[in-house]
């Protein structure tokens, strides 16, 4: 098999990637490539004799000729064509599309290629609160950090995720008062119980001051380790966890018990870290509060209150003290609502500020949208209060399989730019049809149809092609060879809706080649090769829903 142009270590690599970069070590500049807009174009055209023309005086037409006669792309491509004022059209051989294709059919990882330089990589996610269900947010969270994951690791990096829930603070004094006063014990509670219990303990605790006092010295006593309030909120911690994994399984995400690490995790350090930037004069007091100020910021870091107590700003800044030097994370990546964008960048300054963020370490935030109803508001239950996670699933899966129902959800969310709003429409989202999870599911499934129909024939599913006569076939086949390339992409910019994109592409193509080119119906080696087309076409559709993590189905 060749390993030159179109192949790295025999995986599949984007044409057009090696295509510009042949062009612009010629020229000394991006060619542009784009897709022809028609098959008799062939498969790419680029202006780059035009734009160099501005520079060099000369006609188009005659730079044209002259890269035509130096460039050398024989390995690659067919004679390259001039067009019209100057255009390049490009048309890869056939021989090179097959090639590309058992290639792809013969890699374990389907073109992915794994990173020269693999990084430890931490991204907080999900998140919820203690004692509270997961609502909307949360989804949006979960879904998005699950993707990181899965792609992250496809590309051979070590994923450390955290799930840092609210598992402190001052909601805590309201919870464990309320529940003295009840009469109750947190341990029998259920997670929809004790989201009840924190409703009626904190509309309390804004109407009886003597409950709200109560409630502070509450969270000064667990804070200090008074056995009683510790017993309850384990019990609250302990009911939560199962209340969260049962939404992680219907969701099919990869967070476990193990990625746990609360706010409660760094509350022994705070102290250290709050000594440690105050005597290095990276923090101050201002008005009795310790404080970072940040270039560029109105309002500072509150690293310790006025009264002594600590917050979230401290909370966050040893929490990327411990993931630089406890868990060694080259990366950081936070998926949080768009709102807190602003914070994160003023944490991650005063992280580098305090020597807590090398420069070698990348720290992002990536912002999600909310969640809108078909009102175009955020949507909300039948009483108005935040949509419930546990509410959309039910929803979703009273309409469709839960595969294929978490399949349109997952699809819906990510297929849309992170940092847009977007409209939970279950109608829209569980069709076949259109730009839909299901419709991707349904072209690998029928995918699976026709290959359960050839083994029924005793055809054999090809590890390899060897002729790709057809306009639709060839476009199939260059469309797969841009599958590593779009994963790494995601990887890169952190923007799953360009795979999501990407797949539909892929689905639409096949339909597109099943309606130009019988499968089953053509006969010796144009069947055998149109075989090896379509399983490439399934294993990519197979894996890139996996790093979405939606399920691929065998049948609908």
């Amino acid at each position: 098999m060749s390993t030159s142009g179109a192949w790295n270590n025999g995986r599949v690599i984007s044409y057009a990637h090696e295509l510009s970069q042949r062009f612009a070590d010629l020229t000394g500049i991006d060619p542009e490539l784009r897709p022809a807009t028609r098959p008799e174009f062939g498969h790419f055209q680029t202006n780059v004799a035009l734009r160099l023309a501005k520079t060099r005086g000369q006609k188009p037409r005659d730079i044209a000729a002259e890269l035509v006669e130096q460039i050398d792309l024989s390995d690659l491509c067919e004679p390259l064509e001039i067009a019209g004022p100057g255009f390049i059209n490009i048309r890869l051989s056939e021989q090179t599309l097959v090639n590309g294709v058992t290639s792809l059919l013969q890699d374990s990882d389907t073109g992915v290629t794994r990173a020269d330089d693999p990084q430890r990589i931490v991204i907080d996610y999900s998140s919820p609160n203690v004692a509270k269900q997961m609502h909307v947010g949360h989804l949006r969270s979960t879904i998005i950090g699950d993707a990181f994951n899965r792609v992250l690791t496809a590309l051979g990096h070590t994923v450390v995720p955290q799930n840092h829930i609210g598992d402190w603070g001052t909601q805590f004094g309201q919870l464990l008062e309320q529940l003295d006063d009840e009469g109750v014990d947190a341990a029998t509670l259920t997670l929809a119980e004790a989201d009840d219990l924190y409703k009626r303990a904190a509309a309390r605790f804004k109407t009886d001051e003597a409950f709200a006092e109560r409630a502070r010295k509450r969270v000064v006593s667990l804070q200090g380790g008074d056995p009683l309030s510790l017993e309850q909120w384990e019990a609250l911690l302990a009911i939560s966890k199962v209340g969260f994994n049962q939404a992680y399984a219907r969701l099919n995400v990869l967070l476990t018990d193990d990625d746990l690490a609360g706010e409660s995790t760094y509350n022994d350090e705070l102290a250290e870290v709050a000594a440690d930037v105050e005597s290095s004069g990276v923090a101050v007091v201002d008005s009795g509060a310790l404080c970072i100020f940040v270039e560029g910021y109105d309002a500072p870091l509150i690293i310790r209150k006025s009264d002594g107590g600590y917050g979230y700003d401290i909370t966050d800044l040893t929490a990327i003290r411990h993931r630089v030097t406890q868990l060694g994370a080259d990366r950081i990546i936070y998926v949080t609502d768009v709102r807190q964008h602003a914070h994160f960048m003023q944490v991650f300054a005063a992280a580098r500020k305090a020597g807590y963020l090398p420069d070698s370490v990348v720290a992002e935030h990536v912002g999600y949208g909310m969640v809108l109803g078909e009102d175009n508001k955020p949507l909300k239950s039948r009483d108005g209060s935040a949509a419930t996670l546990v509410s959309l699933l039910d929803a979703a899966e009273a309409e469709r399989a839960p595969e294929i129902a978490m399949g349109a959800i997952k699809y819906a969310d990510l297929s849309n730019g992170l940092n847009k709003d977007y409209v939970f429409d279950l109608d829209r989202m569980i069709q076949t049809q259109g730009d839909t999870g299901p419709y991707l599911q349904y072209a690998h499934a029928r995918i699976c149809q026709v290959e359960r129909k050839a083994v029924a024939e005793e055809l054999v599913i090809p590890d390899q092609v060897t002729t790709l006569a057809h306009s639709s076939e060839q476009a199939l086949a260059l469309l797969l060879s841009r599958y590593g390339q779009t994963v790494a992409e995601v990887a890169e910019v952190l923007q799953p809706h360009k795979l999501c994109t990407y797949l539909h592409e892929v689905a639409v193509a096949v339909a597109r080649f099943y309606d130009d080119c019988p499968v089953l119906r053509s006969e010796g080696e144009v069947r055998s090769s149109r075989l090896g087309l379509v399983e490439a076409a399934r294993r990519v559709l197979a894996h890139g829903l996996g790093l979405l993590g939606i399920a691929a189905p065998e049948r609908m």
